[in-house]
């Protein structure tokens, strides 16, 4: 199942295809920077997806907390516009 074209349509469809994600239980590589600028490196599944103070977060299976901002790829493909 391809999903790039959700992933950098926008916030709205980057949500729907977490939300696939999410429902599928699919072990995911998720490239992110951590708070200090690092690029990290994750293989992990989506626990839940939520907004807190206005913000849009993923909860991966370990505990990571992800805001949507941070996250550089899921499964090799780049994220790209999920501000708009």
């Amino acid at each position: 199942m391809k999903r790039s074209d959700a992933l950098v349509a926008g916030v709205g469809s980057f949500r729907a295809t977490l939300c696939e994600y999410l429902s599928s239980g699919q072990l995911l590589e998720v490239v992110y920077r951590d708070s200090a600028g690092q690029v990290c490196v994750v293989h992990d599944v989506i626990r839940d997806i939520f907004s807190r103070a206005g913000q849009d977060f993923i909860f991966l299976g370990r505990g990571t907390m992800l805001p949507f901002e941070r996250i550089l790829t899921i499964d090799g493909q780049q994220i790209h516009g999920i501000s708009d």
